[in-house]
């Protein structure tokens, strides 16, 4: 619980400030530099690894998959996923400052099971429920994996670090696999 609590914080913290606008970047839409997605980590600095990991709702397989940016430059975390075809949505309240959706998982209709048993459906009106929500997460090349201090439209990523959208239900995963 403390580490939902922990995440709920700096979610807060990074959207006490007012978000840039989260149109993607002349690299992310290909304009200037052709930005290449592939289904595999990236090795060494050619580029930044994007990780979604939903496996916390079961049979999200479609959703968890990882892929190498390929970047020789310094890219925001939504321009990286929208390189990898990742979709996020964000919340009515906190913009696209707080991910409420991945490729549109957990659905509207879903039902999200709490701990006290009862059934729980994210609407995207606000903050997740503490027991129930996608955290950015980045890794430093040959670094350990730390909740990202801003969200996804500021946080820079340099070639050779990671980012990570990892769904936590009820606790579980309580942080990304090494």
């Amino acid at each position: 619980m403390a580490a939902a609590s922990a995440a709920l914080l700096l979610t807060l913290a990074a959207c006490s400030t007012p978000a840039p606008d989260p149109t993607p970047t002349d690299a992310a839409t290909g304009d200037q530099n052709a930005v290449v997605a592939v289904k595999t980590p990236c090795e060494g600095d050619e580029g930044v690894t994007v990780v979604v990991d939903a496996s916390a709702l079961g049979d999200a397989d479609d959703v968890s998959a990882t892929w190498c940016v390929s970047t020789d430059e310094a890219i925001v975390a939504a321009d990286a996923f929208l390189a990898a075809d990742v979709t996020t949505e964000g919340t009515d309240q906190y913009g696209d400052q707080v991910v409420c959706r991945v490729n549109g998982v957990p659905a509207e209709d879903e039902a999200l099971p709490a701990e006290d048993g009862s059934d729980y459906f994210e609407k995207c009106e606000s903050m997740p429920a503490a027991f129930a929500y996608w955290s950015l997460w980045v890794k430093p090349a040959d670094g350990e994996w730390a909740y990202a201090q801003e969200g996804p439209a500021t946080q820079q990523l340099e070639p050779g670090e990671s980012v990570e959208l990892l769904f936590t239900l009820n606790g579980e995963p309580a942080a990304p696999a090494s």
